[in-house]
C-alpha cells in the first residue's frame, strides 16, 4: 500500500527531476543566445580570436572531409543501384531518381554529416572542455582577463557548425553526380531531364527546410556538447551521467529536428 510519505518522496523526486530537466534547457538556449550575440560581434574577430577560430575550423573539417566524401560516394552507389534495380524489376523506373532524390540527398546525406562530425569532432571538443573545466582552466582565463565562452566555447560551436555544413553541401553534390553517373553514364543527353528532375524536387518550399534542417542539425550537434561540457556537472555528481545527458538531449533535438522535416515536406 502507498503511505502519504511515499507520495510525497515521489513528488518530491519528481519536481526535482522536472527543475533540472528545465535548467538544462534553460542554460542550453542561454548559451546558444550569448553565442549569437558574439558571433556578431566584430570584437570576436580580433587577430587572435581568428587564429583560434580557424585552427578549430580546420582541425575540425580537414581530417575528415576526405574521407566522408569518399564513404558518402561509396554509399551513394551502392542505394543507387539498389533503387534502380528494383524499381527496374517493378516496372517504376521513371519513380527511381526521385526516390534517389529525396531519400538519399533531402534525408540521409544532413543526418550523416551532423552524426559523423558529432561523434569525431563536437563531443570530443565536449569533453576537451569539461576537462579544461576540471582543471580550472576556465578559470584562470577568466582570471587573466579573457571570457572563456569567447575564447574556448565560440570557435569550437563555429567550427562544429561549419564542418556540418561543409560535409552536408558537398557529399548532396557528390551523391548527385555519382546518381547520374550510375543511371545516365557519360552521356550528357540526359542531363536537362536531370536537372528538370532536380527542380521538380528541391521546390522553393522543399528547398528552405532543407536549408534550416541543415543548419538546427549543425546548431544542435555543435552546441549541446558545450553546453553539457560547461553546465552538466553543476546537477550530477559523475561526468559520465552529465555526458549520457548531454547525449540523450543531443538525440532528441536531432530527432525532432528530423520529424518536423519530414513533416514539412510529406504533409
Amino acid at each position: 500500500m502507498v503511505t502519504m510519505q511515499s507520495w510525497r518522496e515521489l513528488l518530491t523526486r519528481g519536481n526535482r527531476t522536472v527543475k533540472i530537466w528545465l535548467t538544462e534547457w534553460w542554460r542550453l538556449a542561454h548559451l546558444g543566445a550569448l553565442l549569437l550575440l558574439l558571433a556578431l560581434s566584430p570584437s570576436s574577430y580580433k587577430r587572435a580570436d581568428r587564429l583560434v577560430m580557424a585552427r578549430h575550423i580546420y582541425d575540425n573539417t580537414a581530417p575528415i572531409l576526405t574521407g566522408f566524401t569518399v564513404l558518402c560516394a561509396l554509399i551513394s552507389l551502392v542505394l543507387t543501384r539498389i533503387v534502380t534495380t528494383t524499381a527496374l524489376t517493378y516496372g517504376l523506373t521513371q519513380y527511381s531518381l526521385q526516390v534517389i532524390i529525396r531519400v538519399l540527398v533531402l534525408e540521409l546525406i544532413p543526418l550523416t554529416a551532423a552524426l559523423f562530425v558529432a561523434l569525431r569532432c563536437t563531443i570530443p571538443d565536449g569533453a576537451e572542455l569539461a576537462e579544461m573545466k576540471s582543471r580550472g582552466d576556465l578559470v584562470k582565463l577568466r582570471s587573466n582577463g579573457i571570457d572563456p565562452i569567447h575564447r574556448e566555447v565560440l570557435p569550437r560551436v563555429v567550427s562544429g557548425i561549419f564542418s556540418t555544413i561543409t560535409l552536408a553541401v558537398l557529399s548532396c553534390v557528390v551523391a548527385l553526380m555519382v546518381a547520374y553517373i550510375t543511371i545516365y553514364g557519360g552521356n550528357l543527353a540526359g542531363w536537362a531531364a536531370y536537372t528538370r528532375l532536380f527542380g521538380q524536387v528541391f521546390n522553393p518550399a522543399v528547398t528552405l527546410i532543407f536549408v534550416l534542417k541543415t543548419f538546427f542539425f549543425a546548431l544542435a550537434v555543435s552546441l549541446i556538447p558545450m553546453a553539457s561540457a560547461l553546465y552538466g556537472l553543476a546537477e550530477s555528481n559523475t561526468r559520465t551521467s552529465a555526458e549520457m545527458r548531454g547525449l540523450v538531449r543531443m538525440f532528441a533535438v536531432i530527432l525532432l529536428i528530423e520529424v518536423l522535416s519530414l513533416v514539412g515536406n510529406y504533409y
